[in-house]
């Protein structure tokens, strides 16, 4: 889990909006991007070049 506050602040590295939660996968989501950034010990990696594309299969 990631503390509340740090998502009330934290945003996309590639277009700045707003990220989310992503409980099953453990990472931030960019859903304007399709991105997802992962988290270590607690702390978002925001490496826009590290980041993985999201696949949606319900689109």
């Amino acid at each position: 889990m990631i503390d509340k506050k740090i998502l009330e602040i934290v945003v996309c590295p590639k277009c700045r909006s707003p990220l989310e939660y992503d409980e099953e996968s453990k990472k931030l989501r960019c859903e304007v991007c399709m991105l997802a950034y992962i988290i270590a010990d607690g702390i978002p990696l925001l490496i826009e070049e590290e980041a993985e594309i999201i696949v949606d299969t319900e689109r």
